[in-house]
């Protein structure tokens, strides 16, 4: 291939405020350059679902690809959206979008760990203990996932379930019934091998801010929001915490006892939220949906941040509703979103 001709596959981006600087081939998505350039952008799902990664596009043109309607309307793409995960430049171009700074010097790993432990929090929930190596050192944010793969190839990404702490890394797993969960519930045993990649994901609390946080997961979307919170309570936090739990049944809220004694010894406020709650489940507690929870407690989120963490329909009605309703920032919701394909249901 000649020089001219090469030149016509990359394009240039352009990342204002800051104005940093990568190129893009045109089989590339804009994210995946710049992760690759160590220009890191927001992002989660990388599958064009959860909306982390939308972005205005100044100047040039893109192709949209896959991108979700229901996160990037026409509406949206005429004023110049786009979502960077899945489109690609096909001429120069000049992007709005922040430059994600915390993660910047922690580098993605390949590494092989070991079960240490496996631990059944609900019938269908598994706390996947994993040791890493004794001299390897594996950093990473509160909130952040890693691809875990199995043998023969099997793939899924999992949220961080604690803080950093000696080289121990513990996921929670919902048994959905595919070729993964199939495995951990009735194959993993301790001392086995596994691979890991990681840590993804721009998921993770602002610290540049003194906001009163709430948090929204629905079901293991708890795992990552754990991690944060702990780590919130590790250094003395002086900010608001309130955390609203949701789950069908109240076997989905498999660690509320943690929740609650949060509640007791610090700035913590909890709420769970059952939708389908069962006479069974001898129920005293809120019912609905759990972000609609949120606002009928909160009129004006105006001030607030948001960490919102599950199902798809959970955190992009969330996000469209406490932009809409309730006066939150767009730029101050955060989300992580279990979606089918590389980052899966939990």
């Amino acid at each position: 291939m000649n020089d001219s001709l090469s030149a016509t596959l990359t394009h240039r981006v352009n990342v204002k405020p800051i104005d940093r600087t990568f190129e893009v081939q045109q089989d590339d998505t804009i994210l995946a350059a710049a992760l690759k350039s160590g220009c890191q952008l927001p992002y989660s799902c990388q599958n064009g679902i959860c909306g982390t990664c939308r972005a205005k596009v100044l100047d040039g043109v893109v192709d949209h690809a896959e991108s979700s309607m229901a996160i990037l309307s026409n509406e949206d793409r005429q004023q110049g959206y786009a979502l960077l995960c899945q489109a690609k430049a096909l001429t120069a171009l000049t992007i709005a979008c922040e430059v994600v700074e915390a993660t910047q010097d922690i580098p993605i790993r390949r590494l092989v760990s070991r079960v240490d432990r496996l631990e059944r929090l609900a019938e269908d929930v598994m706390r996947i203990r994993l040791r890493l190596p004794a001299k390897e050192s594996f950093r990473f944010l509160p909130g952040q996932y890693i691809n875990v793969v199995m043998p023969g190839g099997i793939r899924r990404s999992l949220s961080l379930a604690n803080v950093p702490d000696d080289n121990v890394l513990e996921l929670h797993l919902r048994n959905y019934g595919g070729p993964f969960s199939q495995h951990v519930f009735n194959v993993m045993k301790e001392n086995d091998l596994v691979r890991l990649e990681g840590p993804l994901g721009t998921f993770f609390v602002r610290e540049d801010s003194n906001k009163p946080m709430v948090f929204v997961a629905s079901g293991t979307g708890f795992a990552p929001i754990k991690a944060m919170i702990e780590r919130e309570l590790e250094k003395a936090s002086s900010r608001e915490i309130t955390l609203y739990w949701g789950g069908r049944r109240a076997s989905d809220l498999y660690l509320s006892s943690v929740a609650e004694a949060w509640t007791k010894s610090h700035n913590v406020t909890f709420i769970p939220v059952l939708s389908e709650a069962h006479p069974d489940d001898l129920w005293e507690g809120r019912v609905g949906f759990v972000h609609r929870a949120v606002m009928e407690d909160y009129e004006d989120l105006s001030q607030h941040q948001v960490y919102a963490c599950g199902a798809p329909v959970v955190v992009q009605s969330a996000r469209q509703d406490f932009v809409a309703l309730r006066k939150l920032p767009e730029e101050e919701f955060f989300a992580d979103m279990f979606v089918s394909g590389q980052k899966t249901p939990q």
